[in-house]
């Protein structure tokens, strides 16, 4: 029996960037997932750095991990908390990586004396690439970076043309995100920039088959049939992304405005109804809790820009569905804890609310605001508040424990002191020959033992587990005995027993530090055990403060019945 082709859709943007294509493309995937097609999704970027990983996050924003090593845009995270498809270094490439790929075989005399031009030459490695990660795919989602009309995307575009004369009519279509801006001086949706932006997108010979209108208020079906006449689309086909409470909205919104019968029903899929029970299940949680919330204070440096540690907020958000309750992120600026003192820096970023549940701190690198970030590690350990340090967050937690209950008063990183005498945290030995800085960290999926009865083994329920990382600087092992003895547990740590990924804290609710990313494997469905644990301890020692008394050592699993309300 001849297996039936894998079907493409791709995904454009129009009239400006971060429009919600990463979401709309992940929502379009959970749909038909929902309808029990096997789907991909694949992120084209038109920049020219070779991947994301030694870009600024005040440029880019988060880097997203996958098991393979790759650094990728953030939006394969929103990939993977929509779909259940793990990603990896085949599902995100840029313009960086494909001129190097070309240059690269133009320099071995692959094309045999030829030109090496835009088309066919860079098309046809983009659309390789394509074809690749879309191999043993129902359905292979591929969103183009950037916006509609910018020169870097222009070969994506091209590419994405020819695909559909390279696969069939039947099995291409094109969805269009775009923008319907409100005036509010005229109390008036706008239609022009939108269809501005499909003049455009047909203008490289690109027809969509759909478009998504971005908007803050809803599009009444006048609107929608103004866009449906301008854009020779049917009226049918123009849904409605209107601005929601929560991003996991999205697939059940776009569902009753039946964009996955229109998909289906454009590429000739026969399906059954989607099943959208668990979507319906984790809106009505993040929505309508019947727990309280728990306050937890995120301490990093790029408090300004939260696209930072998207990731992390979504996985929060994630633990406390595991808890029926919210979690109510407040971002700290750990520079600001320096100046002023911690007390004063939660204070103020706590505004009218009654107290902090939690404390975390994220991954990050650089010695500014490491202080404070130490500080905050202290604050939570003597409070006894809940703690979860996060990479940057466990050599935080260790400096703080060597300085204050181990008598090593001067324990500091080699990243912020290359020749400091007690650098309790220190360089890997595999990158202290590391000369490029791209791709050349620890990065990937690495496994971890745990240890009976931790903490950290009682949250997960298993023994082994494997976990994401990206870092250079480890525990170092010569102080290892050291802190051990003053009280440190080491509940994590590689298969050899050399790398420790894992401490905690005995009596003490709820502490612990990982040298991976959690965050990177959690979705709203299936929430990670970590931070399923964080929370509840957090909503526990909520309730205690609330009540007056002293929180107990948590179990490490959720426990409902002492959330109150």
């Amino acid at each position: 029996m001849q297996a039936r082709p894998t079907k493409f859709i791709f995904v454009t943007g129009g009239v400006v960037s971060s429009i919600g294509k990463g979401v709309s493309a992940a929502s379009i995937g959970a749909l038909l997932e929902a309808r029990g097609l096997k789907v991909t999704a694949v992120k084209l970027d038109p920049y020219i750095n070779v991947d994301p990983g030694t870009m600024s996050p005040f440029q880019h924003g988060e880097v997203f991990v996958t098991d393979d090593g790759a650094e990728t845009d953030l939006d394969l995270g929103h990939y993977e908390r929509f779909i259940e498809t793990r990603m990896s270094r085949m599902n995100n490439f840029t313009t960086g990586q494909v001129y190097e790929t070309v240059i690269a075989n133009e320099r071995r005399g692959d094309y045999l004396g030829k030109t090496v031009q835009v088309i066919p030459h860079i098309t046809d490695e983009i659309k390789r690439r394509v074809f690749q990660a879309a191999a043993g795919f129902d359905i292979c989602i591929a969103e183009v970076g950037g916006t509609v009309g910018d020169i870097e995307s222009l070969p994506f575009l091209e590419a994405i043309r020819q695909l559909r004369s390279d696969v069939g009519a039947e099995n291409t279509l094109y969805v269009h995100v775009t923008l319907v801006p409100y005036i509010s001086a005229a109390d008036e949706l706008k239609t022009k920039p939108t269809q501005h932006s499909v003049q455009e997108l047909l203008s490289f010979g690109i027809t969509p088959g759909i478009i998504i209108c971005r908007s803050e208020k809803e599009l009444d079906q006048k609107v929608k049939k103004k866009i449906s006449l301008f854009c020779n689309v049917d009226e049918n086909c123009v849904m409605n992304s209107v601005d929601v409470r929560s991003i996991y909205e999205l697939p059940l919104i776009l569902h009753s405005q039946g964009l996955d019968q229109r998909i289906v029903e454009q590429l000739n899929i026969w399906t059954g109804a989607p099943n959208l029970k668990p979507w319906e299940k984790v809106v009505t949680t993040l929505t309508s809790p019947s727990n309280a919330s728990a306050v937890i204070a995120m301490v990093g440096k790029y408090v300004d820009l939260t696209e930072s540690y998207k990731s992390l907020s979504e996985a929060l958000k994630h633990g406390a569905i595991a808890s029926d309750s919210k979690a109510e992120i407040i971002f700290v600026d750990s520079e600001q804890i320096e100046k002023d003192g911690i007390e004063t820096a939660i204070k103020s970023a706590l505004g009218d609310r009654p107290g902090l549940d939690g404390i975390l701190i994220p991954g990050g690198f650089g010695v500014r605001g490491s202080e404070g970030k130490i500080r905050a590690v202290q604050y939570a350990r003597e409070k006894k508040i809940p703690f979860f340090g996060i990479c940057l967050g466990l050599q935080m937690a260790t400096i703080e424990y060597a300085r204050h209950m181990a008598g090593i008063f001067n324990a500091t990183s080699s990243e912020f002191h290359k020749d400091a005498e007690h650098a309790v945290i220190d360089i890997m030995e595999t990158q202290r020959s590391v000369q490029r800085k791209g791709g050349s960290m620890r990065l990937g999926a690495y496994p971890c033992i745990l240890p009976e009865g931790t903490l950290a083994q009682r949250c997960y329920e298993v023994f082994e587990v494997s976990e994401r990382h990206r870092h250079r600087y480890e525990f170092n092992n010569k102080y290892r005995e050291k802190l051990v003895k003053a009280g440190l547990i080491i509940s994590g740590t590689s298969p050899n027993n050399e790398l420790v990924e894992i401490i905690e804290l005995k009596d003490h609710p709820w502490f612990i530090g990982v040298q991976f990313h959690p965050e990177f494997k959690s979705t709203p469905r299936n929430p990670h055990p970590l931070f399923r644990g964080f929370i509840a301890a957090a909503l526990a020692y909520r309730n205690a403060r609330n009540s007056g008394a002293v929180p107990a050592p948590s179990a490490g699993k959720p426990d409902l019945k002492v959330v109150e309300r």
